[in-house]
């Protein structure tokens, strides 16, 4: 048995820090799925540990844009930046 102490987590695995060019590095991961259905995100503010955007175009009155920004947006946030606590939309 090894005696290698890196976290699970750690191993393949480049945490962001919370500032606004990860948070766009990130989004920009998304921006190609949002702009196929003639949508987009931007990002309005970041208060702590909670980033908030609002939806445009197409997304933002589509009946599905509380799972895009839930599971989609804020998922995928919190995978690459562990400081964000939530994703919130502003209108």
């Amino acid at each position: 048995m090894s005696s290698d102490t890196t976290a699970p987590e750690a191993v393949g695995h480049d945490p962001r820090a919370l500032t606004l060019e990860n948070v766009e590095r990130t989004l920009d991961e998304l921006r190609p799925y949002l702009m196929a259905d003639g949508g987009n995100v931007e990002v309005v503010e970041i208060d702590g540990p909670i980033v908030k955007v609002r939806l445009q175009g197409a997304c933002g009155s589509c009946p599905s844009s509380t799972m895009t920004l839930k599971m989609g947006i804020e998922r995928k946030l919190r995978e690459a930046i562990p400081e964000v606590n939530e994703v919130v939309q502003v209108l």
